[in-house]
């Protein structure tokens, strides 16, 4: 073997053997690993052959080798740490969304890693054995890859837009803000050029899905015209997932406004709402999402034939609404204690007209007028009168212990509020008129409830029970 191949040999012999050590990404916020990780003594090795080459005429071969070293060393090395495989454009169109779940993490992770370790790593290495040269060297091993890089991101804003890929399209779009600039650094000015229009272009493509993923959710919710009433008005499939997805996007809330700000192509007139002129584009979009929400609901509620039982439905999407702004700090800043305030309003609005639409008649039978003539009690008015209460309390009772309020404050606040109404006005009743009823049979026949028998099944209402009433069991007092 003559001196030239004996010394590309060595050379090579010296580049692989890195793959006999691989380096582990670092966790984040680890400073302490370095890549590639040589010691002194093999980096000292390395830039003597390579000065002996370049000396000997053999500069270009031993460039050669290097290059075709280092690269292969650096894709076993993100395969091996971060399961990082080349992945086409063509294949990224292909791949279903639960492949490219998947790939997405293994990207943003290799992205990141290359951006803080490895590139760094490959131009300090460079620089350490062809000084003068390393940014060409460092520039052919990684210009490729970082071209891979936002191809598959370009690829993954242009498949088929679905709401669940906000997220992961949001983690790219954060990615190449977050780490692309330190990376950029490393090239040459004429490829950091070119690099950065790449960039510009695939957060462009990924700023615009994100906003058209939101318009789909603002189409999806003004499209939902399912003509079929929860039961027992409970809490909408539609407001739980719409509140869900957009607490999530709120964990987004200041890449979201950047990206709203930046690609959003509507007129910013439409995208503030008259009286929140100082709003934000995206918490404006927020709101206009739970306008059209509102409107939704509020046009189920009149499939429900019972105004009571739609009190309680707008009741049960208004508190769930209002509760998971209260309970996640992040869209509670987006939406503000203003329209939290004024969405508890209109719920005492519905509790109000649940209140006099229920309540209000049943509270009609224990007025006095038309009992009394000339000073005298009027039996036969008095005995209607219980029966008529009886009857009408009894049908409340059957129909509104089978409606459902999962909330249990609002659910205690509805109780709370008609005993304070009804057992006052019952007691009072009672004792101006129960006494003129005859003890015994008579008594019996009319007087069906105590106040405490009342109290006690208005404690039952809300539970969506579908089994037979306990009126038929219940006990009375005496």
């Amino acid at each position: 073997m003559d001196d030239a191949s004996s010394q590309r040999k060595s050379t090579e012999d010296a580049v692989v053997s890195q793959d006999q050590d691989q380096v582990t990404a670092p966790e984040p916020g680890d400073q302490e690993i370095e890549y590639p990780g040589y010691s002194e003594d093999v980096v000292a090795l390395l830039r003597k052959i390579a000065e002996k080459m370049k000396a000997g005429g053999y500069g270009w071969e031993c460039r050669e080798v290097y290059l075709v070293g280092r690269r292969n060393i650096l894709m076993r090395t993100l395969k091996h740490d971060c399961e990082f495989e080349k992945v086409s454009i063509d294949e990224v169109q292909k791949m279903s969304w639960g492949e490219l779940e998947r790939e997405i993490p293994i990207w943003t992770k290799t992205f990141k890693n290359c951006s803080s370790l490895f590139f760094p790593g490959e131009l300090k290495l460079a620089e350490k054995i062809f000084p003068g040269d390393e940014g060409s060297l460092f520039c052919i091993v990684a210009h490729g890859l970082t071209i891979q890089f936002l191809g598959f991101a370009e690829a993954v804003a242009m498949t088929k837009r679905s709401t669940e890929k906000l997220f992961k399209i949001l983690d790219i779009y954060e990615t190449l803000r977050d780490s692309f600039p330190p990376m950029e650094e490393l090239f040459w000015e004429e490829l950091r050029s070119e690099l950065r229009n790449e960039v510009t272009s695939a957060r462009s493509r990924l700023g615009e899905s994100a906003i058209n993923i939101f318009s789909d959710l603002e189409n999806s919710i003004k499209s939902d015209s399912s003509k079929t009433p929860v039961p027992g008005g409970a809490v909408h499939p539609l407001t739980r997932y719409t509140m869900n997805y957009l607490k999530y996007s709120c964990e987004y809330k200041d890449t979201l406004e950047q990206v709203f700000k930046s690609h959003s192509k509507m007129e910013q007139e439409e995208e503030v709402p008259a009286n929140n002129s100082a709003c934000s584009a995206f918490a404006s979009q927020l709101m206009r999402i739970m306008d059209l929400l509102d409107g939704n609901m509020e046009a189920k509620s009149k499939l429900y034939k019972d105004i009571p039982l739609s009190c309680i439905f707008m009741m049960n999407n208004g508190r769930y609404i209002v509760q998971k702004i209260k309970g996640s700090a992040e869209i509670h800043e987006v939406m503000g204690d203003t329209w939290c305030r004024r969405r508890s309003s209109e719920l005492r609005n519905y509790h109000k007209s649940y209140q006099r639409e229920t309540w209000g008649k049943l509270l009609g039978f224990l007025g006095h007028e038309g009992l009394m003539h000339n000073g005298k009690i009027v039996k036969p008015n008095l005995k209607e009168r219980f029966k008529s209460f009886n009857a009408t309390f009894d049908e409340i009772h059957k129909t509104q212990t089978t409606w459902v309020i999962n909330d249990e404050q609002l659910q205690s606040e509805l109780r709370v509020s008609i005993t304070a109404v009804m057992i006052p006005a019952y007691r009072a009743f009672m004792a101006r008129f129960g006494q003129y009823l005859d003890p015994g049979r008579q008594t019996e026949k009319y007087v069906k409830y105590q106040p405490e028998d009342i109290e006690d099944l208005i404690d039952e209402l809300f539970e969506g029970n579908t089994s037979s009433s306990s009126i038929a069991t219940a006990k009375r007092r005496t």
